[in-house]
């Protein structure tokens, strides 16, 4: 016991120390959750001897699956670089112009990622942006002055660094019986508690401040390099009385082995769920989560050694750069815990 709470307090005084002089209370969600009871938790993991630590991220490469929302992804390796006077010689690299790396590979969003305005905008002409609001009720101009100027509010640097417990549902294995979801499908509200009842988790279920995952296989289609193309072309996602229902769980994060969280597909393609999303909006799970309830979405999430080791439950470590302004981050997020009997 000594030495779960040795590494919850060296864990708060991480984000103390990170967060001490910070003016952004006002613009965490859910990530206020976040502190000493979160880390407790976690620290029945990593104290464990038999944990072992699960990589949740793809290596970030050029021929990696790409946004094509966020530009081209190209990085450079610069030849080793002398230095005058000295034995020493440095490596760098760089990025192509116009490159979104916060939105490319495994990633998440800050809450000023999405906003919405009161009326439908046909996309015709220009969109009306004067009743634009973000998370918090913040007004657009509050968030973002100008349109080349960053994030004033709500920018990936507000949030802190999310050390919690990780709940890994794997609908693929529970409910589909290992086939992996088709574009178009939801991941529903009947799926996540059909699954918490044959996992390991029936007692315990969603707490709130934890992380979870949710295993839909649609990372089969995840290549690198990606030369069929299919992954960005289309996803299974959450459907949005679900997230509603995880939002009332009040967890911190939600993400999936997909590129968006929310379901794309051709229009033959979708669920009878599809029918729960709110009129005038392309993106619920985006809107409902980042802009409503403070929850990050969290993409392109490799969940497969969890599911091949059947990890139902971890303590996951997410670490967002502090670009400030930034409406997305790479990440590196790790979950460290042990096999399920389940």
């Amino acid at each position: 016991m000594m030495y779960k709470i040795v590494i919850a307090l060296f864990l708060v005084i991480i984000e103390i120390s990170a967060f001490d002089n910070n003016n952004h209370l006002d613009e965490r969600g859910m990530t206020k959750l976040l502190g000493p009871e979160t880390y407790l938790r976690c620290s029945n993991f990593l104290a464990d001897p038999k944990a072992k630590a699960y990589e949740l991220s793809y290596k970030r490469t050029s021929t990696m699956p790409l946004s094509p929302f966020a530009g081209e992804y190209k990085p450079k390796f610069l030849p080793e670089i002398a230095w005058a006077g000295s034995k020493q010689v440095f490596t760098m690299d760089v990025l192509n112009e116009n490159v979104n790396d916060g939105n490319q590979g495994t990633q998440m969003d800050a809450l000023g990622h999405f906003g919405y305005t009161d009326e439908v905008w046909t996309g015709e002409g220009e969109a009306d942006l004067s009743s634009l609001k973000y998370f918090g009720n913040f007004k657009g101009k509050e968030v973002k002055p100008s349109p080349d100027s960053p994030l004033k509010k709500l920018g990936i640097e507000t949030v802190p660094p999310i050390i919690t417990t990780a709940v890994f549902l794997d609908v693929r294995k529970h409910i589909f019986n290992g086939r992996a979801m088709k574009a178009g499908e939801y991941v529903t509200v009947e799926h996540i508690e059909k699954t918490i009842k044959k996992s390991s988790l029936n007692k315990r279920g969603i707490l709130p401040g934890d992380v979870v995952l949710i295993n839909t296989g649609w990372s089969d289609n995840y290549q690198d390099p990606d030369e069929l193309g299919i992954y960005y072309t289309k996803a299974p996602g959450v459907s949005y009385n679900l997230v509603k229902y995880l939002s009332k769980k009040k967890v911190v994060g939600v993400g999936l082995d997909t590129w968006g969280v929310d379901t794309f597909a051709n229009e033959d393609e979708y669920g009878p769920e599809r029918l729960q999303n709110p009129q005038g909006i392309a993106n619920p799970a985006h809107h409902y989560f980042l802009t409503q309830a403070g929850i990050h979405t969290l993409e392109n999430f490799n969940l497969k050694g969890l599911a091949k080791d059947n990890v139902e439950l971890s303590c996951v470590i997410i670490l967002p750069l502090m670009t400030e302004g930034s409406s997305a981050s790479p990440i590196r997020p790790v979950a460290i815990g042990n096999k399920s009997t389940s």
